[in-house]
């Protein structure tokens, strides 16, 4: 009989139950009996509906309060000092204190860095080691949940970051340079090693440990010690089976090593690992071990192709052994919406092309029975070929207009007029701004009454007049607000924008758009991603009425704000059957026209930001200059088109961009803005290797964290970034948008960072 396995699922709840419990934990208004309640009843949905669809290998301790590597550093004990230490177990406050920083009487911390999970829009909180590190086993949370799974019947398996992935994807504090991060792998072993024996205690059949890390580049030294510690790891596992699961794309060179290992299976993704199908071809899978073979997609939203993964599964049946092949995710389905079932707005044609997290484990379900009876599952697959024949013939998806502007793009499209050094001299000619200039990344917080109004409207509950008099309401208060802290360059706050990518995906055509279809981006923070479809185009301006309408109320410059053709791209589901660059060429376009109606409307600064540039990038070096090859030009193309007086801006953040300076300045932005908040100006130093020769807002406080830094904090992080930085290309600025903060955090902590740069100007002038 084939195997059925999910590689793990989404935690955020059907109603994103999950935000809203722990939103009101953190705000004191429900218990943590109440808290962990909900969290059980998430976990028991799940795990029920993954086994009643007919799946076998059932992932637990897939669920997260936040973060499933901050899950790992807390079991590990490896809670950085200022937190307390841990010395004993890491309770909920501590372990919400390394995610969001802390504020309260006796405890003022700042949070961990995070940054994104490999190439997906999902954010990690970052182990921080150092030399000599202890650790302990410091949370049975593993344990808990499937002992909790067992008790209603559910045999699970339970599921850990491994231990090379969890050390590689740390960072080191106050080590010297040649610190090894794999020095640090015999003590933690030792927990790991403690958390599988109480495992195979409790009767866990499988555990499986996820190795992500061996989709990137890795030396020889570091396959050695996953080979060392895989081999620590099964002499403690007993009877308990162990699956090394891997995600995101090829192994690679990582293969004899990882088909060496003393365990039972080994996880490989078909969809994104292209190159993984060439590898089992060519050195089989030693040691009858299993393969679970990941066939289903667990990165987009589009039905599967049954007939093309049955030809893949048997071949690799061939290959391996037809008793030996698992049907797998090819990663985690938290990446995509939870159900279809509640999108009954969705046209039944475009609906039918799709498959969310409960349709793919119906997927993986339906090819397991395949696998064992051809003619076991025959109105799923007349079902999937009808659909799949819609999509392929329907002329929704091809638009010849934009096709041919696109081929029809030059050089010249691509390239700003003036060189920098001229474009400054006009921009600061028509600007006339006071040095260590002061702005915000674009959003200011959406309040509860801003998103009943969205709700209401959206459920023609508020005429339109109505709902667009509340967003001109808030524009005209976020406006007179930041003219009373003394900004420079204002923003209008973005009411009326449900997400930085929706917005603008709701307004281009090729766009299709759920309800319910929320993707958990960290923490509380949940995400919409739209569906791109078609080929894009703008038919109408997406922000001048907006944005004039904010200008008219100030004498100072006001930013227009849109979202970068990038990042639209990487935030979205993004259609499989043309290459991203082509769909990423259309969407720059369309970006282009917005610009221009921008700066014909006598907007002055126009910021497209760019946050999921550097998110983008290949797992493989390798593939590196192919991505930048179109992915910067896509840039380029939505900003080249304006004078030298107007001054184009981008933000980026949570980004590693020591390795793709080169790229960050060919986008040739006049201003970029980065986190530099929770990095320990560690990214100032490579601008300044670098002598970028743009301006640049360094981040001066976290906006993902409820603290309020105080200014003189502030002021130091700036002084920080002078000794690095030209001080005449500094600007000042939060590290990222401040949607998701409340007015009682934003306006102090704004009051401070216009102090902050007030003390520098006193200085400058001194």
């Amino acid at each position: 009989m084939a195997l059925a396995h999910i590689v793990g699922y989404p935690r955020i709840g059907t109603r994103r139950e999950l935000k809203r419990a722990t939103e009101a934990y953190w705000d004191g208004e429900l218990p943590r009996e109440q808290l962990e309640a909900a969290a059980r009843a998430l976990r028991l949905e799940a795990w029920t509906r993954m086994r009643d669809a007919g799946i076998d290998l059932v992932p637990s301790n897939t669920f997260s309060y936040y973060d499933q590597v901050l899950d790992t550093t807390a079991m590990l004990g490896a809670v950085p000092e200022r937190y307390g230490g841990a010395n004993g177990a890491v309770d909920l406050d501590t372990y919400f204190a390394m995610a969001r920083g802390a504020q309260r009487t006796g405890l003022d911390v700042t949070a961990i860095e995070m940054t994104k999970w490999f190439d997906t829009n999902y954010h990690y909180l970052v182990p921080e080691l150092r030399p000599g590190m202890r650790f302990h086993l410091a949370t049975t949370k593993a344990v808990d949940e499937y002992r909790e799974a067992r008790a209603a019947g559910i045999e699970t398996v339970p599921v850990l970051i491994g231990p090379l992935s969890w050390l590689l994807l740390g960072k080191a504090h106050d080590a010297p340079a040649d610190f090894d991060r794999l020095t640090l792998l015999p003590a933690v072993l030792a927990v790991y090693r403690e958390v599988l024996a109480a495992l195979s205690d409790a009767g866990a059949r499988w555990v499986q440990f996820d190795e992500p890390v061996l989709v990137q580049d890795r030396t020889p030294e570091e396959l050695t010690a996953l080979s060392g510690a895989y081999a620590a790891l099964a002499a403690e596992a007993g009877e308990t089976q162990l699956l090394v699961q891997t995600y995101f794309g090829d192994v690679d060179a990582a293969y004899p090593a990882l088909t060496a290992l003393p365990v039972a299976a080994i996880g490989l993704d078909f969809v994104r690992g292209r190159r993984n199908l060439e590898l089992v071809r060519a050195h089989g899978l030693p040691g009858g071990k299993f393969l679970a073979a990941g066939v289903v997609d667990g990165r987009n939203v589009w039905r599967n192709d049954l007939d093309a993964s049955r030809a893949l599964l048997a071949e690799l049946g061939t290959l391996v052994g037809p008793d030996r092949v698992i049907v797998s995710t090819a990663g985690s389905l938290q990446h995509v919406p939870l159900t279809l079932e509640r999108e009954t707005r969705l046209d039944q044609e475009l609906r039918s092309w799709l498959a969310f997290a409960h349709e793919k484990v119906e997927e993986v379900a339906t090819l397991a029975r395949l696998a064992d009876d051809p003619e076991g599952a025959a109105d799923q697959l007349a079902a999937t070929r009808s659909a799949l024949a819609s999509r392929r013939a329907s002329a929704r998806t091809n638009d010849p207009a934009v096709r041919a502007r696109v081929a029809a793009t030059n050089d010249a499209d691509y390239a700003r007029a003036g060189a920098v050094v001229e474009r400054r001299r006009a921009q600061r000619a028509r600007l006339n701004l006071p040095p260590f200039p002061t702005t915000t990344i674009g959003s200011f917080p959406q309040t509860d009454e801003l998103r009943r109004a969205r709700r209401r409207f959206d459920d023609g509950e508020l005429d339109e007049a109505a709902y667009e008099q509340v967003i001109r309401d808030e524009i005209a208060r976020v406006v007179t607000l930041q003219e009373q802290l003394g900004l420079d360059v204002l923003v209008h706050g973005e009411p009326e924008r449900n997400d930085m990518v929706e917005y603008f995906g709701e307004q281009l055509a090729g766009f299709a758009f759920t309800r319910f279809g929320w993707v958990q981006s960290y923490g509380s923070r949940n995400v919409k991603p739209p569906i791109i479809y078609g080929d894009v185009s703008r038919p109408d301006p997406m922000t001048v009425r907006w944005i004039t309408y904010a200008q008219s109320l100030t004498q100072k410059p006001m930013k227009g704000m849109l979202t970068g053709p990038v990042t639209v791209l990487n935030w979205s589901f993004v259609r499989d059957d043309q290459p991203r660059a082509e769909t990423c060429r259309q969407v720059a376009l369309a970006i282009r026209d917005e610009v221009a109606d921008l700066e014909a409307a006598a907007i002055a600064v126009i910021q497209i930001d760019e946050p999921a540039l550097r998110e983008g990038l290949p797992l493989r070096r390798s593939d590196w200059t192919s991505y930048l090859g179109w992915a910067v030009p896509c840039f380029r193309l939505a900003t080249a088109g304006v004078r030298d007086d107007t001054q184009i801006h981008t933000h980026m953040c949570y980004s590693e961009f020591n390795e793709i300076i080169q790229a960050i300045s060919d986008l040739d932005a006049d201003v970029i803005s980065i986190e530099n908040s929770r990095s320990d100006a560690e990214l100032l130093d490579v601008f300044r290797r670098f002598s970028y020769d743009k301006e640049i807002g360094p981040g001066v406080y976290d906006i993902h964290s409820p603290r309020v830094p105080p200014a003189a904090e502030m002021t130091d992080r700036l002084r920080q970034a002078t000794a690095v930085l030209p001080p005449d290309l500094v600007w000042v600025n939060p590290d990222c948008g401040l949607k998701t903060r409340r007015y009682e955090e934003t306006v102090p902590a704004l009051e401070h960072m216009v102090a902050a740069a007030q003390a520098l100007r006193a200085g400058a002038a001194a």
